[in-house]
């Protein structure tokens, strides 16, 4: 198994938790394929990460069923390309794979290389086109022409687990190149805020899991308080945000809420607020 470490590390991490859903008799997701990608190593990995603070575990299960719903909902609307920026070992081109639907994933050649072998090995159909590049240092447009991608074509954007590993310049630069970019583009993310970020919010768990990401060498950089406002400055108009408290609450009723991480981890959906 690749070693886990730094941001590309954390895909192993962040599949395992996506895994435990699986285990579930009345699940929020299933997903067939993303155990082809673990092993005794990435279980060991994700259970240091959760050891100090067990609720991260349920923020990925409970993102991972607001991106699919936010997904589903846009190929219904017509979209009929699916980009996902640093994409990991995300598996929603095999789960989601809709009738005349291309995807498009952008991220490490060593995480891509990594994943294209164990989909091959078990005889899986990718339904995707592999960009092995940095997204935010490598031009994001232009590797997306080169990959022919169509920018006339309606595009739903996924952006999951990545805004709060980057910094303000860089989150305003991506979002505003889809917003003008691509004739009619939603993009859906998730962010922390922006005391999580400063350690403002008083809380040691959430103290304990920031050190313990920092410690495993992907610390969180970034957060956001006024998304309207950045929505605004990058073309962009909010759809919907909730908070994972919200889907918490919405999903799993009769369950206290583990922690108040959740009331500061946000996802949202935006759009192009005029179309190019």
């Amino acid at each position: 198994m690749t070693e886990i470490e730094k941001v590309a590390g954390t895909a192993f991490v962040v599949a395992e938790f996506r895994n435990d859903e699986n285990k579930e008799a009345h699940p929020l997701y299933r997903d067939l394929f993303v155990s082809l990608f673990l092993d005794e190593e990435s279980k060991k990995a994700a259970d240091r990460i959760s050891q100090s603070f067990p609720p991260i575990r349920n923020n990925v299960r409970l993102r991972t069923r607001y991106f699919d719903d936010r997904l589903r909902h846009q190929i219904g609307q017509g979209v009929r390309q699916v980009l996902i920026l640093g994409a990991g070992l995300d598996t929603r081109p095999q789960r989601i794979a809709g009738v005349g639907v291309a995807y498009f994933e952008i991220d490490a050649p060593e995480t891509q290389a990594f994943k294209k072998a164990r989909l091959k090995k078990n005889s899986v159909d990718p339904n995707t086109t592999f960009i092995g590049a940095d997204y935010v240092t490598d031009g994001m447009l232009d590797l997306l022409r080169e990959s022919g991608f169509d920018f006339s074509v309606p595009a739903h954007v996924i952006w999951e687990g990545n805004t709060m590993y980057l910094d303000d310049r860089a989150v305003s630069r991506i979002l505003t190149d889809l917003m003008s970019e691509m004739k009619r583009c939603s993009a859906s993310f998730d962010f922390l805020a922006l005391d999580v970020i400063d350690n403002q919010t008083g809380d040691a768990e959430i103290t304990a899991v920031v050190e313990r990401f920092a410690a495993m060498g992907a610390p969180w950089t970034y957060g956001i308080d006024d998304l309207a406002e950045l929505a605004d400055r990058c073309g962009a108009k909010v759809l919907d945000r909730v908070m994972i408290a919200d889907l918490h609450r919405t999903f799993w009723p009769d369950q206290p809420l583990a922690s108040s991480l959740y009331d500061h981890y946000s996802l949202c959906t935006v759009e192009n607020a005029v179309a190019s």
